[in-house]
């Protein structure tokens, strides 16, 4: 397993996608993927130019049928012809023969096992060594792409919608890529759930050791959402697997103009490389304390509100609250945290630890802290500080959601507290409770699950977006989806209470839970229709 106390990048095999290398060894490359029709030659060339522009190594497009197909090799000599060399990935679901007549245009072609094919693994194996072949000739990658929301009917009736199945899916095809000697592939495992999302992936790594499987990895939160919520969400996601070295190139999925996903990913990229922080000196008998792989919270006794079963606090402005309720709050560095100290925060019951960190990898000096209080027993609640200093929202944003929701992900922390005093108090409120929310620790909005659009989306996805958050915001605790088209939407927002989804030009149809329960509402219909629906049910 990779050492979660001191950084190192997984070591993989190096995957061409045209100009640009993705490995272990290669910097973490950043994609996006077009919102425009693909047939839409000047439309899509001029967005993948925008990316480009933005620092994007890779744009993908979404390939539904055979004119498609045709459109990527028009749009691919459409920006040649501009100078822009930038890999073009061509997203195909269902439909295999599409996969086979697109490789033929583009750099790597995306398939979902979930769609793909549904006849069997004979059959499976048949379909992809065609598609495996092309690939091989023209020196063509291929990304194997598993969706939680669209798991085969094989693996449902096997595994149900569960993680593990999600890696059984993944592994299927990864062992025929094995039998069949083509190492030029990508693997991703994504959800619109932090927490399925990463788990996933930590269990896929795993089962690829066992085998001796070595590819790169594409790592992301599909339908992270806009705004704060996106950028929080997919920091949380992403970051807490880039912090352990996993993951090659990463999408952060937004409900926004593609071109605006790069400086996130950018900025995730550079803010979880810890390659030049020196190795911290764990202890043999701490290396395997911690356990990543439940998510289960730390056993912590109760201080008033902070501990034990009560949800993770926030803490501001009203820190003198706590105290004056009776907690005694001992502020320490994490590596301050010894036998010592132990011992004296056990001996009074009010004692809640406020752990902050000096150390240039901060992840993993608290790691360390939590491991040598999970050895000695000690059930003394801890909240989690960073102290930040920049006047960058969207640094602040991407900085504290992968130092803190990593840990809230590794079920450590009983409350977070962030300080920064370029700041207002109320924007850093709601970064805290947006970082539990994406963690799935407390619950305090309504939850968005929406779609970042592709050429596929038939209605105007932004705009409506906007429109049903104003109309759905006092709807705490409830999971609303809003996707653009029919091909990923009702899996993808499978956990989610109520469903908005596109079902062709400026049609929509309205779901509860799984079932659809009205369709083809004209969209300007839509909204008003959702929230009744949601106020009756």
């Amino acid at each position: 397993m990779w050492n979660i106390f001191n950084y190192r990048r997984r070591k993989t095999v190096a995957v061409k996608v045209g100009n640009v290398t993705i490995s272990g060894e290669s910097p973490v490359r950043v994609q996006s993927m077009c919102n425009t029709d693909t047939n839409d030659i000047e439309a899509s060339a001029a967005q993948i130019e925008r990316v480009a522009a933005a620092g994007g190594d890779i744009v993908r497009l979404t390939t539904q049928g055979l004119r498609e197909a045709e459109s990527m090799r028009l749009i691919e000599e459409r920006i040649h012809a501009d100078g822009c060399h930038v890999p073009l990935v061509a997203d195909v679901h269902f439909t295999s023969h599409v996969a086979d007549a697109v490789a033929r245009h583009v750099e790597k072609v995306r398939i979902n096992p979930g769609n793909y094919c549904s006849e069997g693994l004979e059959e499976t194996e048949r379909r992809l060594s065609v598609l495996i072949d092309i690939c091989r000739q023209r020196g063509v990658a291929l990304r194997i792409g598993v969706n939680h929301g669209s798991l085969s009917k094989r693996i449902m009736e096997r595994y149900g919608d569960t993680v593990e199945g999600m890696v059984e899916e993944a592994m299927e095809y990864l062992r025929i890529c094995q039998k069949l000697k083509f190492d030029q592939v990508v693997v991703s495992m994504k959800s619109s759930n932090v927490r399925v999302m990463v788990h996933s992936m930590r269990l896929l790594v795993l089962a690829m050791e066992r085998e001796g499987i070595c590819y790169p990895l594409h790592v992301g939160v599909t339908e992270a959402g806009n705004g704060e919520d996106g950028r929080v969400k997919s920091a949380v996601g992403i970051g807490s697997l880039l912090v352990d070295g996993i993951g090659d190139t990463i999408r952060v999925s937004l409900s926004e103009e593609p071109e605006a996903e790069i400086p996130v990913a950018k900025l995730l990229r550079s803010l979880t490389d810890y390659s030049a922080v020196p190795p911290l000196d764990v202890p043999d008998d701490l290396r395997e304390v911690l356990d990543l792989f439940s998510f289960k919270r730390r056993v912590t006794r109760s201080v008033g509100n902070v501990g034990a079963d009560h949800v993770p606090v926030i803490v501001g402005e009203g820190v003198e609250d706590m105290r004056a309720e009776g907690a005694n709050l001992l502020m320490l560095y994490a590596d301050e945290v010894d036998e010592a100290v132990i011992r004296e925060a056990q001996k009074e019951t009010n004692v809640i630890l406020v752990l902050s960190s000096r150390f240039g990898n901060p992840v993993a000096d608290f790691r360390l802290a939590f491991a040598r209080l999970v050895k000695a027993g000690c059930e003394v609640p801890v909240i989690l500080r960073r102290d930040y200093d920049t006047d960058d929202l969207t640094e602040l944003q991407v900085r504290a959601s992968v130092e803190l929701g990593t840990l809230l992900l590794d079920g450590l922390g009983d409350g977070i507290w962030v300080t920064d005093d370029h700041v207002e108090s109320k924007a850093i409120e709601s970064l805290m409770l947006g970082i539990l929310q994406a963690t799935r620790t407390r619950i305090s909005r309504t939850e968005y699950i929406s779609c970042p659009g592709c050429g596929r989306t038939l209605y105007d996805l932004q705009g409506t977006i906007a429109r049903i958050k104003q109309a759905t915001s006092q709807f705490v605790g409830l999971k609303i989806g809003i996707m653009g088209c029919i091909v990923n939407g009702p899996g993808e927002m499978a956990d989610a209470d109520f469903g908005y989804v596109g079902a062709g030009s400026h049609r929509v149809s309205l779901y509860k839970g799984k079932e659809c329960v009205e369709k083809n509402i004209p969209e300007d219909q839509a909204v008003e229709r959702l929230v009744d629906l949601i106020e009756k049910s």
